[in-house]
């Protein structure tokens, strides 16, 4: 049997990932907790092949984080995220700290499992992108890398000589990136773009 330690705070997702779990024959539920905080001691104190974790856990710990201690610590349990969040950093995240498989929260039981299944067997299971959201008058696929890096800095509530400064930018290209964007958006002001980003999930930033 396959023992799954499940890191997940939102009580109807966690019920469910212990059910897919239970009704299978190869793998064995022997925990679950609510924050990603927990994730690491809990593979310390028991023999743990694999953590389903979700990234924005309770007491504010990230998976992401979580994920990355526990690779350096146990390089030979596997780490799944699955999460509902769209944030457009978390899938190049999820690579550089080396998560084994990165998913988004489905209701079928079998498409976890067969990630489940993919990633024992020794598979990275990443989708091709984050979810396509709507922002304004385009499409998030539609913002480039750069205008993304600025993006989030504004939802921080960065100044724009605050974001050149620490993007490596002039004021000029960033000024330039943000009105790009608003043109795209439709949004009238930088205010409107910042708001609207952290609302639709796209940008996540708990500065």
């Amino acid at each position: 049997m396959i023992n799954v330690l499940i890191v997940e705070d939102d009580p109807m997702a966690r019920q469910l990932l212990e059910i897919y779990i239970n009704t299978s024959e190869k793998y064995n539920h022997i925990q679950s907790v609510e924050s990603a905080a927990l994730a690491e001691f809990c593979c310390r104190t028991n023999k743990v092949d694999v953590v389903l974790m979700d990234v924005c856990t309770a007491m504010n710990a990230s998976g992401l984080d979580a994920a990355e201690k526990i690779k350096k610590s146990f390089p030979d349990t596997k780490v799944i995220i699955i999460t509902s969040q769209p944030e457009c950093s978390f899938i190049d995240r999820a690579h550089k700290v080396g998560v084994d498989s990165f998913w988004y929260k489905s209701s079928a039981a079998e498409e976890i499992l067969s990630v489940l299944d993919r990633t024992m067997a020794g598979e990275q299971v990443y989708p091709e992108s984050a979810p396509s959201l709507k922002l304004g008058n385009t499409f998030s696929e539609n913002l480039t890398d750069r205008e993304l890096e600025v993006l989030r800095e504004l939802v921080a509530g960065e100044s724009d000589a605050a974001i050149a400064e620490k993007l490596f930018m002039s004021l000029r290209t960033v000024k330039g990136h943000i009105q790009s964007m608003r043109e795209k958006t439709g949004f009238r002001n930088r205010t409107e773009l910042a708001v609207r980003a952290r609302e639709s999930g796209l940008i996540i930033n708990n500065k």
